[in-house]
């Protein structure tokens, strides 16, 4: 792809990359963006950052709104900007021009903007699902993220996510840059009343298992994929855990055996193991 058949920016004044001006998630996610609805009012847009996110962004479910590239990077993406439809504007700019829109070194030198969807319904996305993975008020973007990448390594297909309405967004930017793009690509949904939901699994064949670091709580077990059909996988906010509500609406409580002196590993690595010991995704012949 030629320079030529681009849109050269030079002012970063210029109204037409203005959703990438030093803007905050929350400013683009939220109602008085003008591009969002005052009825819809989680819809707006979302920014992905970097070559593997753009990818992800591509091949979502997510409509792509434009692309921004520093000039030095064309070269390196030129199969990736010919995979973007015609109708998707592509802007690029020298290395300092966009550092001073976007308001930091952007060194990885590609972002694109994402349009979000409507919400997903989370009794829906359990139907939907074959096991779940439900978190409770996790308030690090890079721990949201992370989980995100082992639920699409670790479960695979038909593994969905439930977060609660203090969760972390998936969608900011450094969330689905640390998800590599999973959180595009893996379906979740957000429940207001988590507790209510948990029971309403019940009724969809669903076991919940509730992590807590607790001597009273089973010892994870590695063979847990084989004797739970349909497992959702519940973890709290990093320090305080799950609420206890949640926790007293699970049907199981299971701690990961640690040796002694160490009472707890953070949220993403928790997440991981136990996924690793409850869920199986078909081989694919690939690891790292």
């Amino acid at each position: 792809m030629s320079i030529g058949s681009m849109i050269e920016i030079t002012d970063p004044s210029d109204p037409r990359i203005g959703v990438f001006l030093n803007q905050k998630d929350a400013w683009l996610k939220a109602a008085h963006n003008p591009d969002a609805s005052d009825d819809d009012p989680d819809h707006g847009f979302f920014i992905a950052e970097g070559v593997l996110v753009v990818e992800h962004l591509l091949e979502s479910r997510f409509p792509i709104e434009s692309i921004f590239v520093s000039h030095s990077r064309v070269p390196g993406v030129e199969d990736l900007l010919h995979r973007v439809p015609e109708s998707v504007p592509i802007y690029v700019a020298e290395q300092s021009v966009m550092d001073e829109i976007v308001g930091f070194p952007i060194h990885r030198g590609l972002l694109a903007c994402g349009r979000r969807l409507p919400d997903a319904d989370p009794i829906q996305i359990a139907r939907d699902a074959r096991a779940l993975v439900i978190l409770e008020d996790l308030s690090n973007h890079d721990n949201v993220g992370s989980v995100f990448r082992s639920t699409a390594a670790l479960g695979g297909e038909g593994v969905s996510i439930i977060l609660s309405a203090r969760c972390c967004d998936p969608l900011y930017r450094k969330s689905l840059r640390v998800s590599m793009g999973h959180a595009l690509r893996v379906p979740y949904a957000v429940t207001g009343d988590l507790p209510a939901f948990l029971a309403d699994l019940r009724s969809l064949g669903y076991t919940t298992l509730a992590l807590d670091p607790g001597e009273n709580a089973e010892p994870l077990d590695t063979e847990m994929h084989r004797q739970i059909d349909r497992p959702a996988l519940c973890f709290g906010a990093e320090g305080p855990g799950l609420t206890g509500p949640t926790a007293a609406a699970a049907d199981r409580r299971v701690r990961i055996p640690m040796a002694s002196g160490v009472d707890s590993l953070n949220i993403a690595v928790a997440a991981a193991v136990t996924l690793h010991a409850c869920l199986r995704p078909e081989p694919s012949g690939a690891g790292q």
